[in-house]
């Protein structure tokens, strides 16, 4: 099973490129399922036509009560991709951190991986924080690679450097390593020199380069991902060689 978490500053386009990056992988025949670290509660929304799933925060405040089944709190979106969101407190109330490791624990309890076996598993994880329930998918094995999303943004990469001390801090205990950084670009002057020194600086591998589409807005608006709206298109193609480079990796190791 392949166990990735996707990280980055707030608002970098980790959405996107996990939702698409599911697709991908779903195209490809994998079976796989994705799961939203973020209270917004909107990772998994392009995969299910612009209609969220229930956060299964909200399902345990609303029903007072803890889901029985594991379908109480999953929804099937393209692809028959599982999508899940951990959702958080009520705004202004409570930790965002303790909704995940509160959900994981559930996940765990009505046995998410034995129900669906997926071949592939995503977390998409809140914004820059590396601490409490936002760390769980790299020390709580639930995740065994990092990705992380940047630009050529100055705090986009102050953000990717935090995220790489965090997980290089926990190398030594076994938990998950930082697989590359996806450039997710902005049209900033010589953004790839500058993402490209910051990879090199620390070791890391640039292992997609995704370049600025207007059909990712145009499929998004539909409720979708670019995969589901045109696999053709030259932004898709981009997704779906992400997608197989991570599947040839995990074979050769």
């Amino acid at each position: 099973m392949l166990k990735i978490a996707i990280y980055g500053k707030g608002g970098i386009g980790k959405s996107t490129t996990t939702a698409n990056l599911a697709a991908a992988f779903s195209t490809l025949g994998k079976k796989v399922i994705q799961i939203g670290c973020d209270p917004k509660a909107d990772s998994t929304m392009n995969l299910l036509g612009g209609h969220p799933v229930q956060p299964v925060m909200d399902y345990i405040r609303e029903k007072d009560e803890e889901p029985e089944k594991i379908e109480e709190i999953t929804k099937e979106g393209f692809g028959g991709i599982v999508c899940i969101e951990t959702g958080g407190p009520t705004p202004g109330l409570g930790c965002a951190g303790r909704g995940i490791i509160t959900t994981f624990s559930l996940l765990e309890e009505l046995e998410l991986f034995e129900t669906y076996h997926p071949d592939v598993v995503l977390y998409d994880v809140l914004g820059d924080v590396v601490c409490g329930g936002f760390a769980a998918p790299i020390r709580e094995g639930y995740a065994e690679q990092i990705l992380i999303v940047t630009s050529g943004e100055k705090m986009a990469l102050y953000a990717a450097n935090n995220i790489n001390t965090a997980v290089k801090n926990f190398e030594d205990r076994g938990y998950a390593k930082v697989r590359g950084i996806i450039l997710n670009r902005r049209k900033v002057e010589n953004e790839y020199e500058k993402v490209s020194a910051f990879a090199e600086a620390n070791g890391l591998e640039i292992i997609a380069d995704i370049p600025r589409s207007d059909d990712i807005i145009k499929y998004e608006d539909q409720g979708m991902t670019v995969i589901e709206g045109d696999p053709n298109l030259e932004i898709s193609k981009t997704y779906i060689a992400l997608a197989k480079k991570l599947l040839e990796s995990e074979t050769n190791e």
